[in-house]
Order: C-alpha cells, then sequence, then structure tokens
C-alpha cells in the first residue's frame, strides 16, 4: 500500500466517526477563532469617552 500524502485512507475509523458524530476538532477550531476575535474587538475597543473632569470653585 502506498501511503497518501493526506493519510486519510489510514484512519477509517476517525472518518467513520466525523461522518456520524461530526468533527469535534474543526468545530472547537472554528469556536478559538471567533472567541479570538470577539476579543481581540474587546480588547481594542475604546469604550466610552469619559467625562471631562469637573472643577468646582466654592
Amino acid at each position: 500500500m502506498t501511503p497518501s500524502p493526506t493519510g486519510i485512507d489510514r484512519l477509517p475509523v476517525y472518518e467513520s466517526l466525523i461522518r456520524e458524530l461530526g468533527d469535534a476538532v474543526a468545530e472547537a477550531r472554528v469556536v478559538a477563532e471567533q472567541t479570538q476575535h470577539h476579543m481581540t474587538l474587546a480588547l481594542t475597543w475604546p469604550g466610552p469617552p469619559h467625562p471631562e473632569p469637573r472643577f468646582d470653585h466654592a
């Protein structure tokens, strides 16, 4: 048997599980990328403007 470049034909059980249950690794990757994007937005968000300081002269 000649090994394939991707190695998919050597993992028939894994391929069968992906077909039956979905690809948890790919789904986790998508969620991680979305989370990273949201955190980048949250950390770079300037937020509401700070009110000008008030100086009460009595």
